[in-house]
C-alpha cells in the first residue's frame, strides 16, 4: 500500500455507512429472526443475557431460546407495527425461566424481525414522575419561542437526568445552533454556539429523521459484533432502526474530544423535516431505563407537535397582518398614478408588510430607486438577469454579490426580493436589504485544516471546542417563506394595477378610454365564450336526443342552468358565488313546492366563476336524471341527500345520495349529460368525480380543488380571480386536415369535445390537453403537424407551449376571445389568430394561413 493518503475532506463523514456497522452497544443483546422464526444472526454477548452462546443460537428456532409465552407477546406486538420505520417496545418481560426481566425493542428489517433486549431497570428512578399533560401545559403557557425552547430543554433534562440538554436547531445549510440549554452548574454553557453541517453528516441527519431516538450509553464501551457479519447474499444487517446500534469511531472520537461520556438525541421533526434535536450530554456513562427513554421520546414528539403549531400560528398571524397592510397599500396605489415619481412612498408603505432598506421599480423600461440599493446602471443589468428566471415567479436571495458576481453592486446591498408585476414586458418591484454584519460564535474553527487521526485517512474532529468567532460579510437577513407568500399576494394584485398605470404621461381621459377598452375586451371575451359554450351544448345535445321535443327541452334546461349561474356570479362583478344558492336555485327550478325532497347539508362556500359554471351544469344534469329516472321522479317519497365539506387542504368534497326511488340500473350507453357529470369537474378543474349506479339509488362523489373554493365568511385570499375558461366549438364538411396530427389545447371539457368534433370532421387525428403541463407531456411523447392553442387557460397562458412548438418547427395558431392584440402580445406575433366563437369557415380559414397547409 502506498505511503500517501488521498486528501481528506468533510465528505468522509458523509460517506460512512453508519447504519451498517455490524455491532451493538454492550448494554443489550440483538437477535435477527427469519420470517419462519429461525435465528439467523445474534450479538456475540448473547450468553451474558440468555445463557446460550451466539454460535449455539444460530440456525435454531427462537422457541429454543425464549419461552413460548414471551414469543406470543412479541408476535402480538409485531401485529401493531405499521410500516418499516416503526419500533415497538415491551417492558418487564421474562424471556427465560430465570428470574431476569427484560425490556425489548422489536422492529422489521430485511424481511425479518429484529429483537433487541436489555435488563429491566424498573427499580431505578432516573427521573421524577412527571405528568406528560402537565409538561405540555407548561410549554403551552410560555409566551415566547425562546421561553418555549428553554422550558423544553429543562423538562427533557428532568426526564433524562443528563448533565447537559441542548435544543439544537438546523438551518437550511445543515449547520446547527444551540438555541436553548439546561445544564448542571459548573460545566459552562454552549448556548448560542454554532456548529458546521459536517458535525452531523448527511446520512446521520437522514437516520435522525427515520429513527427519532438515539442513545450512546458509554463512549468507552467496546462494541459487540453481530455474527455472522454478512448474510448469504453478502449483505450486512441494516441497523437503521436499532436501539443498540453501535457508534461510528469518528463520532466516538468527536464525543471524547468534547469530554462527553454518554449522549442521547431526540429528533425534533416539524412538518416532515428535521427541524433540530434535543442533544443530551453526560460527562460519564449513563443509561436511563428503557421506560424513561420511551417517555423522553414521547416528550420529543409532543414538543415537536407544539412547535409546529406555534410556527404555523406565528406565520399565519404575520401573513394576516401583512395582507391587511398590503391591501391598504394596493388600494392606495390603485388611486395613485405617481408610482414612478415617488418610489420612496412605496417603500414606506411596503415596509410594514415586508421589511426592506431600499426599493427599485422597473416599468416599461423606466426605473426609479429609493433607499439603499444599486445605482441605475446596476439595477438595469440586474433586471436583465431577472428576466432569465421563470415568468411570474417571486425570487429572493440573501447573498446578492455571490449570486451575481459580474454585476457592479454596492457592497452594502446584500439581499433582494424581486416581485414581477407583469408578464410581457417584464416589470418589477425589487426590495433590497443591506448587509447584516454579524459575528457567529462557532464551536471550534469551522475552517480548521483537516488532519489524519487514529482511525485512518478520515477526518479528525476538531480538538478545540472553544468558541470561534467569525465575521459574516456579504449576507443579509434572509427573506422568510411567510414574507415570500405575502410578496406573491402583492404580485398578483399589482399586476392589474400596474397594467393600468403603464403610461404615466397619458391624460385622465386617455386612462379612462384605456379602462373602457379593457372592459369592452373583457365583455367581448365573455360574450364569445358563452356563445361558444352554448353552441357546444346545442351540438352535443343533438347527438343524444331522441326527438325534437326532447332536444329542445334538454337545450332549454342546460342554457337556463347556465343563465342562473351567470346571474349569480355577475351580481358581484364576476366574484365567487354561493354553492348553496346555486343548489337552491336548481332545486326550485325542478321541484318548486317539493323542494324539500332535496336535503342540503354543509357550511356554505363560494366557488370561483369557472368552478361555479361547471358545478351548475353538473348538478343540473344530476337533477334532470333524478327527476326522469331516479329518486325525484313522479310524486313518490324519494329524496336526495346533498352534502359538502372542506378537507384539511381546503378541497371541497360534495356527495349526492338518492334514496327511496325506483330500482336503479346502470345505463348501457352514456349520453352527453352523463359525460358532463363524470368528466366536467376532472377536466375543467383538475378535480375528481365518481358515479355509482347502486340499485337503491344513484350515488356520486365530487372533489373541487381548493384554489376554486373560498370560505363564505371571509375575504378571498387571492385577489386575482381565476380567469374564466376559454372555449371552442363546431364542425363542418371540409377535409383539409386529412392525415395530419393536430394538438388541441383547451381547458373546458364541453368546448374541447366540440373542438375535437370540428377537427375530426376535417379528417385530423386529434390529441387534446387542458393545461400547459399536460400539453408538454403529450409533446414529449408524440409529434404533431400543427396545433391550435387557446391563449388563456384559466390562470395560465399557452405561450410556453408556443415557444416549444416554434423551437420544434411545428406550425400553430392561437384562439382567443380577447382580440388579436392579446394573443399576439408575445414573441409569436406572426402566428394566425382565430377569433371566438368558432365556425367551420373560421377554423379552416385560420388553419389555411399556417405554412404546412399553404403547401397542400
Amino acid at each position: 500500500m502506498s505511503g500517501t493518503f488521498e486528501p481528506v475532506d468533510l465528505t468522509n463523514c458523509d460517506r460512512e455507512p453508519i447504519h451498517q456497522l455490524g455491532a451493538v452497544q454492550p448494554f443489550g443483546f440483538l437477535l435477527a429472526i427469519s420470517s419462519d422464526w429461525i435465528v439467523t444472526r445474534a450479538s456475540a454477548n448473547l450468553a451474558e443475557f440468555l445463557g446460550i452462546t451466539q454460535a449455539d443460537a444460530l440456525g435454531r428456532p427462537v422457541t429454543s431460546l425464549i419461552t413460548p409465552e414471551s414469543l406470543h407477546t412479541i408476535r402480538n406486538k409485531l401485529t401493531t407495527l405499521r410500516g418499516s420505520d416503526v419500533v415497538e417496545r415491551i417492558f418487564g418481560i421474562a424471556l427465560t425461566s430465570a428470574h431476569d426481566r427484560f425490556d425489548l425493542a422489536v422492529h422489521m428489517s430485511d424481511s425479518g424481525v429484529i429483537i433487541e433486549g436489555e435488563r429491566c431497570q424498573e427499580d431505578r428512578h432516573d427521573a421524577p414522575s412527571l405528568s406528560m399533560r402537565s409538561m405540555m401545559s407548561r410549554l403551552d403557557h410560555t409566551e415566547t419561542m425562546e421561553a418555549f425552547f428553554r422550558d423544553g430543554a429543562r423538562q427533557a433534562r428532568a426526564l433524562t437526568g443528563f448533565d447537559r440538554v441542548m435544543v439544537y436547531r438546523f438551518d437550511d445549510s445543515g449547520s446547527g445552533e444551540v438555541v436553548a440549554e439546561a445544564a448542571r452548574a459548573g460545566i459552562g454553557s454552549f448556548l448560542g454556539l454554532h456548529y458546521p453541517a459536517s458535525d452531523i453528516p448527511v446520512q446521520a441527519r437522514a437516520l435522525y429523521l427515520r429513527n427519532l431516538f438515539r442513545i450512546i450509553a458509554d463512549v468507552d464501551a467496546a462494541p459487540v459484533p453481530i455474527l455472522p457479519q454478512l448474510n448469504e447474499n453478502g449483505q450486512p444487517l441494516d441497523l437503521s432502526m436499532s436501539v443498540l446500534r453501535s457508534v461510528s469511531p469518528i463520532h466516538i472520537e468527536y464525543l471524547k474530544n468534547m469530554g462527553v461520556g454518554a449522549s442521547l438525541s431526540i429528533s425534533i421533526v416539524v412538518d416532515g423535516r428535521l427541524w433540530g434535536l434535543f442533544a443530551c450530554h453526560h460527562y460519564g456513562p449513563r443509561l436511563p431505563s428503557a421506560q424513561s427513554r420511551s417517555t423522553a421520546e414521547l416528550f420529543g414528539q409532543m414538543f415537536a407537535s407544539r412547535l409546529e403549531s406555534r410556527e404555523r400560528r406565528l406565520a399565519l398571524d404575520y401573513e394576516t397582518k401583512a395582507r391587511r397592510i398590503a391591501d391598504r397599500l394596493l388600494t392606495s396605489v390603485a388611486d395613485n398614478a405617481s408610482l414612478l415619481d415617488d418610489p420612496a412612498w412605496l417603500i414606506e408603505a411596503l415596509a410594514d408588510a415586508i421589511p426592506a432598506d431600499g426599493i427599485g421599480v422597473w416599468i416599461n423600461g423606466r426605473l426609479a430607486l429609493a433607499g439603499i440599493g444599486p445605482n441605475e446602471k446596476s439595477f438595469a443589468a440586474l433586471v436583465r438577469h431577472l428576466n432569465r428566471n421563470a415568468a411570474g415567479r417571486i425570487y429572493s436571495v440573501d447573498r446578492l454579490a455571490e449570486t451575481y458576481p459580474d454585476l457592479d453592486l454596492d457592497e452594502a446591498v446584500a439581499g433582494m426580493l424581486a416581485i414581477p408585476i407583469s408578464r410581457s414586458p417584464r416589470d418589477y418591484v425589487v426590495l433590497f436589504r443591506q448587509e447584516l454584519v454579524r459575528t457567529v460564535r462557532w464551536g471550534g474553527d469551522p475552517h480548521k485544516p483537516v488532519e489524519y487521526g487514529p482511525n485512518g485517512p478520515r477526518l479528525t474532529p476538531r480538538k478545540s471546542f472553544e468558541a470561534w468567532s467569525e465575521l459574516v460579510r456579504g449576507r443579509s437577513l434572509p427573506f422568510t417563506e411567510a414574507e415570500r407568500r405575502v410578496a406573491e399576494t402583492i404580485r398578483i394584485t399589482l399586476i392589474e394595477v400596474v397594467l393600468r398605470l403603464t403610461d404615466e404621461a397619458s391624460m385622465a381621459r386617455q386612462a379612462a378610454n384605456e379602462r373602457q377598452e379593457l372592459l369592452i375586451a373583457e365583455l367581448n371575451h365573455r360574450v364569445r365564450n358563452i356563445l361558444s359554450l352554448i353552441t357546444g351544448i346545442i351540438r352535443q345535445s343533438q347527438a343524444t336526443s331522441v326527438s325534437v321535443g326532447d332536444y329542445i327541452r334538454q337545450i332549454e334546461g342546460r342554457v337556463q342552468s347556465l343563465a342562473r349561474a351567470h346571474d349569480q356570479i355577475t351580481r358581484d362583478h364576476w366574484a365567487p358565488a354561493s354553492l348553496r344558492q346555486l343548489l337552491l336555485a336548481e332545486t326550485a327550478a325542478y321541484l318548486g313546492k317539493n323542494a324539500q325532497r332535496i336535503q342540503l347539508s354543509g357550511t356554505d362556500v363560494l366557488l370561483e366563476p369557472q368552478a361555479f359554471s361547471t358545478a351548475a351544469l353538473v348538478f343540473h344534469e344530476l337533477m334532470t336524471n333524478s327527476a326522469k329516472y331516479g329518486s325525484l321522479s313522479g310524486t313518490g317519497s324519494g329524496t336526495v341527500q346533498l352534502g359538502w365539506h372542506r378537507d384539511d387542504e381546503g378541497n371541497l368534497h360534495i356527495t349526492w345520495r338518492e334514496k327511496n326511488g325506483p330500482p336503479v340500473v346502470e345505463p348501457k350507453r352514456h349520453g352527453f349529460g352523463s359525460t358532463i357529470i363524470r368528466r366536467s369537474i376532472p377536466y375543467d378543474l383538475g378535480g375528481k368525480a365518481e358515479v355509482r349506479y347502486n340499485r337503491n339509488g344513484v350515488e356520486a362523489d365530487f372533489s373541487i380543488p381548493a384554489r376554486y373554493v373560498v370560505t363564505a365568511t371571509s375575504e378571498r385570499s387571492d385577489p386575482a380571480a381565476t380567469g374564466a375558461a376559454d372555449h371552442k366549438t363546431i364542425a363542418g364538411d371540409h377535409r383539409p386536415l386529412s392525415g395530419l396530427n393536430v394538438l388541441l389545447v383547451e381547458n373546458n371539457l364541453i368546448i374541447a369535445m366540440d373542438g375535437e368534433d370540428i377537427l375530426r370532421r376535417l379528417r385530423a387525428d386529434v390529441a387534446t390537453a387542458p393545461s400547459v403541463a399536460e400539453a408538454m407531456e403529450i409533446l414529449a411523447g408524440q409529434s404533431f403537424d400543427l396545433a391550435l392553442l387557446d391563449v388563456n387557460l384559466g390562470d395560465e397562458t399557452s405561450f410556453g407551449i408556443a415557444d416549444r412548438l416554434a423551437a420544434e418547427g411545428v406550425p400553430f395558431a392561437f384562439a382567443t376571445g380577447y382580440g388579436e392584440g392579446i394573443a399576439q402580445a408575445n414573441s409569436h406575433s406572426d402566428a394566425p389568430v382565430l377569433q371566438k366563437p368558432y365556425t367551420m369557415d373560421g377554423v379552416t380559414d385560420t388553419l389555411a394561413r399556417l405554412p404546412l397547409l399553404k403547401k397542400q
